[in-house]
């Protein structure tokens, strides 16, 4: 599998140091020269990971860290000229996986990133979070997050959104999406399913009566947009 990298750093030096060797090593890679130009970039072409310099203008990595941290599961190396211990504690604790020091090998560096990349892959396969535009969804936590503010659902909720989510664009009709949420099949009354289809509407939609989530498909059920 082929990843994408965003490497930031307001130097370019730094970046003409470290791209030519990334690329052979089979990596796609993208650049930031500033902390909102990588933030933007991270919305746009969604990286695997990002290799991240501390001292940016605008905009600390410190604070880059953060604000990814808020929405995103991606990898996130720091990389700095501040080898305190104190500044490493700091590092990881605003959400870096790791911490790189100034100057390092190329080799270290991938051997960073693969490092890095191998935990995330395991954790994404443990988690099973679903990503669909601003929204994230937990399968193991049973929980959902719009541009990183949490949203209460109920159980079954949880159940519909997440059949919807987990096959963007599939058309499902209100009896399997019942059957998804009511696994007993106790109640068999298709009706409940537009009213808790509207109750979801109502927390993740910003215009529930133009939803772009959950789309009506009319005759037929629900289907969850495939262009979010």
């Amino acid at each position: 599998m082929s990843h994408t990298l965003l490497l930031v750093d307001d130097e370019e030096k730094v970046l003409d140091f470290m791209v030519p060797f990334l690329r052979q090593e089979g990596y796609e890679i993208v650049t930031a020269r500033t902390g909102k130009e990588a933030l933007s970039v991270v919305r746009e072409r969604k990286p695997s990971l990002v290799v991240l310099d501390w001292m940016l203008p605008e905009m600390s990595g410190l604070d880059v860290c953060r604000e990814l941290r808020k929405t995103n599961h991606l990898g996130i190396i720091m990389v700095t000229a501040r080898a305190e211990e104190t500044d490493k504690i700091i590092g990881l604790e605003v959400g870096a996986d790791d911490y790189l020091v100034k100057p390092f090998s190329l080799r270290e560096l991938v051997a960073r990133i693969r490092s890095v990349l191998r935990r995330i892959e395991g954790n994404e396969i443990a988690m099973q979070t679903i990503e669909r535009g601003e929204l994230s969804i937990s399968e193991s936590q049973c929980r959902v997050w719009k541009s990183g503010q949490e949203i209460p659902l109920t159980p079954t909720e949880f159940k519909m959104l997440l059949s919807l989510a987990a096959k963007p664009g599939i058309v499902y009709s209100r009896l399997q999406l019942l059957h998804a949420a009511l696994e007993d099949d106790i109640l068999n009354d298709e009706r409940t399913v537009d009213a808790h289809i509207s109750k979801i509407r109502r927390k993740i939609e910003t215009d529930p009566s133009n939803p772009i989530f959950i789309q009506t498909v009319y005759g037929f059920g629900y289907r969850f947009g495939d262009r979010t």
